[in-house]
Order: C-alpha cells, then structure tokens, then sequence
C-alpha cells in the first residue's frame, strides 16, 4: 500500500486590508453567531414541545411561537421540523474539516481523523442535558433517528474522503485494497466514537467521555495503525524513510528480538515519535 505524505499548502499572501476590512469581518462574525444562537433557541423550543407534546402533535408553528419568531424565521434556519433538533450538525462538519485541512504534514492519517471526530463528541459534550434528552427522542421517533443516521454518514464519507486522499491515486487498480481499508478505517473510527458516544448518553451525560474516547481510538490504531498508508514489508526491501512502513518493519524486529524479559525494539530514526511507541507498545503486548 502506498502511502503518500501530503505536502502542507503554501499560505496565501495576505490581502492588503482597507479600515473598512476590519468592521465588515466583524460583521459578519456577528451575523453568524446570531445565526447560531437562533438555530439553538428553535431547536430548544422543538425540544421542549417534543417532550411535551409529542413529535407527531408539534407544528412548525408552534415551535417558532414557543421561540418567539415569526414561521418564516423558522423556514429561513431548519427546512422541517425534524432538521430542528441537529442545529449543530453543520457547523460541526466544517470544523471537522478544518482539523483535517490544517493535519501537520507527519500525522499519521488515522490519528488525524480521529482529532477530526473529536469535535463531533464535543458538540454532545457540550450540553449534556440536551444531548440527553435528544438521544431520548431519536429512539422514539423513527424519522428522528433517520435523519441521525444520515448526519453520521456525512462524517463517515468525510473521513473516508480524506484518508484515500493519502493514497497513491496511480496505485489504484483491480486487486489494490487500499479504497477498501480506507473505507473501513473510517467507518471504524465512527462507530467507535458512535459507541462511546451512545453509552456516555445511556449514563445521563456523565463520565469522562474523553478519556472513554480515547481509550477507543487506541484501539482502532492498533487495528488500523501499521495498515493505513503502509506497504506489506514483503512487497518491497526498499520502504520509504519514516513511513509508516517503517514502523511496521520496525515491529518485526522487536518481536523478533524477544529473549527472556528483554525486548529490543528497532526503528528508522526519522520514523515518527508516534509510530515509535506504539511498536514499542506492541512488542511488549505480545512478549
């Protein structure tokens, strides 16, 4: 499999700012914040009425009275009712991107796409009790839960996007696997988040989700760590200095190496800090 390190972009040159620059930024930071907060105060207001009331005996109408605006304020934020209860989902998606866009050219893809769902968990985390309640809802409205599903696969084909994206596109053809890992990878990053996610809510928002997460994520990347952007060492002698190729010859050696209570670990010196220690991590796991 061959993995391609994605050069960083040249930053732009910065456009000379006028004294009108500065106020029209500020404007439109101003706007979007206004934006948010109304999309919130609708959603907690369908929130409300759903709990009460039901989802089936809301309106629209009453959601935007509950709120205090007009119908067509309601219709100019959330094109339905059910899109009411997910007002975060948007721009969570382009902060996402953002992590991935902005990946400092040596981060393994894998890691990077887990720091990319991380700010999906930090949308939930946010509000525990909405988060809560929310979860409760999308288990008994099934047209709730169908919209869930499709905002998770926006994310999935997000991350599954970017780590084919560091891949050799020459190096696709019948027989290649690398689509096919990259595929899985990120659906395995997702459902672990997925699963952490559901058993935080389940708990009523409490616990150390992070730490839960992470614990998560670890075991993804030793699933998926040597695979994503390595070559098999038997299809080449020749591997590129500090890929993670390297990292997984590296492991070879250090079980390999094995002999009463010492192990011996071997990496390229240039190989990543990372890629380091977990093959020292798993030569120890296995002796």
């Amino acid at each position: 499999m061959q993995y391609v390190r994605t050069m960083p972009k040249a930053a732009k040159t910065p456009r000379a700012t006028s004294p009108s620059d500065a106020p029209e930024s500020a404007a439109g930071t101003r706007a979007a914040a206004q934006r948010l907060k109304m999309r919130r105060e609708l959603a907690t207001a369908a929130m409300e009425l759903f709990a009460t009331k039901g989802y089936e005996a809301t309106t629209v109408d009453e959601i935007a009275a509950t709120a205090g605006v007009a119908r067509r304020t309601f219709f100019r934020h959330f094109r339905s009712k059910e899109e009411a209860i997910f007002p975060d989902h948007d721009d969570t998606l382009v902060r996402a991107e953002a992590v991935l866009n902005a990946a400092p050219p040596h981060e393994h893809p894998l890691d990077t796409v887990c720091r990319g769902i991380k700010e999906v968990m930090k949308m939930y985390a946010g509000s525990p009790a909405v988060s809560v309640e929310r979860y409760r809802l999308t288990r008994e409205v099934p047209t709730l839960r169908e919209r869930e599903i499709a905002s998770v696969a926006r994310y999935e084909r997000l991350f599954t996007r970017y780590l084919l994206g560091h891949f050799d596109e020459r190096d696709h053809h019948d027989g290649n696997d690398d689509p096919l890992l990259a595929e899985v990878a990120a659906s395995a990053v997702v459902t672990a988040h997925n699963h952490v996610l559901r058993r935080w809510l389940r708990a009523g928002g409490q616990g150390d989700v992070e730490a839960q997460l992470d614990h998560a994520f670890a075991i993804v990347r030793d699933t998926f760590g040597s695979g994503i952007g390595a070559r098999p060492a038997a299809a080449s002698t020749q591997q590129p200095a500090g890929s993670p190729a390297a990292a997984t010859v590296a492991a070879t050696v250090a079980v390999a190496s094995t002999e009463g209570d010492v192990v011996v670990a071997v990496a390229r010196t240039d190989a990543p800090l990372d890629e380091v220690m977990r093959t020292i991590q798993q030569a120890l796991r296995k002796n």
